[in-house]
């Protein structure tokens, strides 16, 4: 159901925010304030990373659907809209991720009037301005009406693997029914499911459970301080991840804002069905982490593998089972899309993170950004190495399926009719 504050949006985009502004030229900066504008809602409200990606996505692709009709570039995701070709792209943009975030986040409205009330100010006065508005908010509204009922609310009904009157920890955990959300490009959330992990009398089980053993342990690791750093750098999880280096490539390109809007929402589409096929995953094979592997050793029936009866990880272990690592996919899936769009070498792009105060990552290959968050969960004690392995080849497939069947380039220009 969309939220009460939702649908006085058009009134109040239209009939009072159209007497404001300046003009600029279009650019893709409206894409890349509104996607910083939803991530700081995001981080404040310390949302999962699942539910932040799904924002992401229905925020990008409605700003997609908007700007796209005015300038019709590339193949729909799914709407039939209609435009003036003279409407402002930027003030249908921020309606439309204006109108999504005020139905994810109603308690925000205030600060996102605030936000787009300044957005507009920017923008010349004309008729289309008013189109424009209502081009956006329209676009928002049926991307929301869409995923209404996509499984996103599903009731968590998780059941702990035991055997009467034994206990287990009570805490449940989470995004149990994640997998089972309806995909933007994929089939289904099992399309991508990996190979199951490799047998516990593996030499390979052996090798890599032995491996987050000595440099994932909290005290006495072989970690270097450099690792350290790292592990606690990537313990930030979800879009947080990822979009800075979006928007840095974005900015650096200078990308018009049709093309920057496409950019953003087939990130935010790969991304947001990486998460539904790792958590369909995570949830079929219901591996075991570290913690319990390392402490239960003894049980796997490989000598290769000795028991700690008392091991920790470096951090706290996240609230769903192992195999795959949903940091390792979602970085890779967004790393995918940015490889096509700007190859794999690319201009120096750098991020701080809140979980390692006063340290900073560079990279100029986004092969070797993707390769350092899988590193870091080994590091961490989160993850072992096969299960990064499977996780980047499903982000990588994921990632070719998104560019290779939606929001395509169209033969001819096609510009709507007044």
């Amino acid at each position: 159901m969309i939220a009460p504050a939702f649908r006085l949006a058009p009134m109040l985009c239209v009939g009072v925010l159209l007497n404001l502004g300046t003009a600029f030229a279009t650019r893709a900066d409206v894409i890349i304030d509104w996607n910083a504008k939803a991530e700081a809602i995001a981080v404040d409200k310390r949302m999962l990373p699942p539910a932040n990606a799904r924002g992401m996505a229905i925020m990008h692709v409605a700003m997609f659907e908007a700007v796209n009709a005015i300038e019709r570039r590339y193949s729909t995701y799914r709407l039939s809209l209609t435009a003036d070709r003279n409407a402002s792209k930027d003030a249908a943009a921020a309606a439309a991720a204006y109108a999504v975030l005020v139905a994810l986040h109603p308690e925000q409205e205030k600060s996102l009037t605030a936000h787009l009330v300044a957005a507009l100010q920017q923008i010349p006065e004309a008729e289309t301005k008013a189109s424009a508005i209502a081009l956006g908010t329209k676009a928002a509204t049926e991307i929301l009406a869409w995923r209404a009922n996509d499984g996103a609310n599903a009731v968590e009904g998780y059941r702990p693997h035991t055997t009467a009157g034994l206990y287990v920890p009570t805490v449940i955990p989470v995004s149990s029914t994640y997998g089972r959300v309806v995909p933007w490009a994929m089939s289904s959330g099992s399309q991508f499911r990996p190979l199951p992990p490799p047998s516990l009398t593996s030499a390979k089980w052996a090798r890599d459970v032995n491996e987050v053993r000595e440099f994932g342990v909290r005290a006495n690791s072989k970690r270097s301080a450099e690792q350290t750093d790292v592990a606690r750098f990537w313990f930030v999880t979800g879009p947080q991840a990822w979009n800075p280096i979006v928007r840095q490539l974005a900015a650096m390109r200078k990308l018009d804002v049709v093309d920057s809007a496409r950019l953003f929402a087939l990130v935010a589409i790969a991304t947001d069905d990486a998460f539904i096929a790792v958590f369909d995953a995570k949830y079929h094979y219901n591996f075991w982490r570290p913690i319990t592997a390392i402490r239960n050793a003894d049980l796997g029936n490989n000598p290769g593998t000795p028991r700690d009866g008392a091991w920790l990880p470096l951090g706290d272990t996240p609230m769903h089972p192992e195999y795959p690592c949903a940091h390792c996919i979602t970085t890779m899936a967004a790393a995918a899309v940015l490889q096509t769009a700007f190859g794999n070498d690319i201009p120096e792009v750098s991020m701080t993170s809140p979980t390692a105060p006063g340290v900073t990552r560079r990279w100029t290959r986004l092969q070797d950004y993707a390769d350092e968050v899988a590193i870091a969960r080994i590091y961490a004690g989160f993850h072992y190495r096969f299960s990064n392995g499977a996780a980047q080849d499903m982000g990588r497939d994921i990632a070719k399926l998104v560019i290779r069947t939606k929001l395509q380039r169209l033969s001819a220009s096609v510009t709507p009719k007044r």
